[in-house]
């Protein structure tokens, strides 16, 4: 499988403007040195890493409790990506992901080991293995 996506960025960093478009279709918007680096209107590159982790870890969480024959109802993921100054340029310094599960017949103990081996697993965990990861898990079965 290849997955594509696309930016086109138009003129200098500061008073630049550029878009974003996923390959799917799915979403198209823009992004700026506003939206990056203020509270401008618009999206950036550290958001939409943010959305792909926070997605792909849930899923690699159902997938896991799935294996082990339990069935979760739902599980909720939010990716907070640090994005600060070092040295001369801008990092990723650190991810926190937070996850909430409704997850029947299971202690929050077991969620928390599948929590944990989701965001070892997960392939955007794995791309981003130079990025620290955090991980709070909760089990909140309704």
């Amino acid at each position: 499988m290849i997955r594509t996506s696309k930016a086109q960025w138009n003129g200098s960093l500061k008073d630049g403007k550029g878009t974003v478009s996923l390959g799917s279709g799915a979403y198209d918007g823009q992004y700026s040195f506003s939206s990056r680096f203020e509270s401008g209107t618009g999206t950036n590159p550290e958001e939409l890493v943010a959305a792909a982790h926070a997605g792909c870890f849930s899923m690699a969480l159902s997938a896991g409790l799935g294996k082990a024959g339990i069935t979760p109802t739902r599980i909720s993921t939010s990716a907070k990506v640090n994005f600060e100054k070092v040295g001369d340029g801008f990092s990723i310094t650190r991810i926190d992901l937070v996850t909430e599960g409704d997850v029947p017949g299971i202690d929050e103990a077991t969620f928390i080991e599948h929590a944990e081996n989701a965001k070892k697993g997960c392939p955007i965990s794995r791309a981003l293995g130079a990025v620290e990861i955090t991980l709070t898990a909760k089990l909140v079965n309704a």
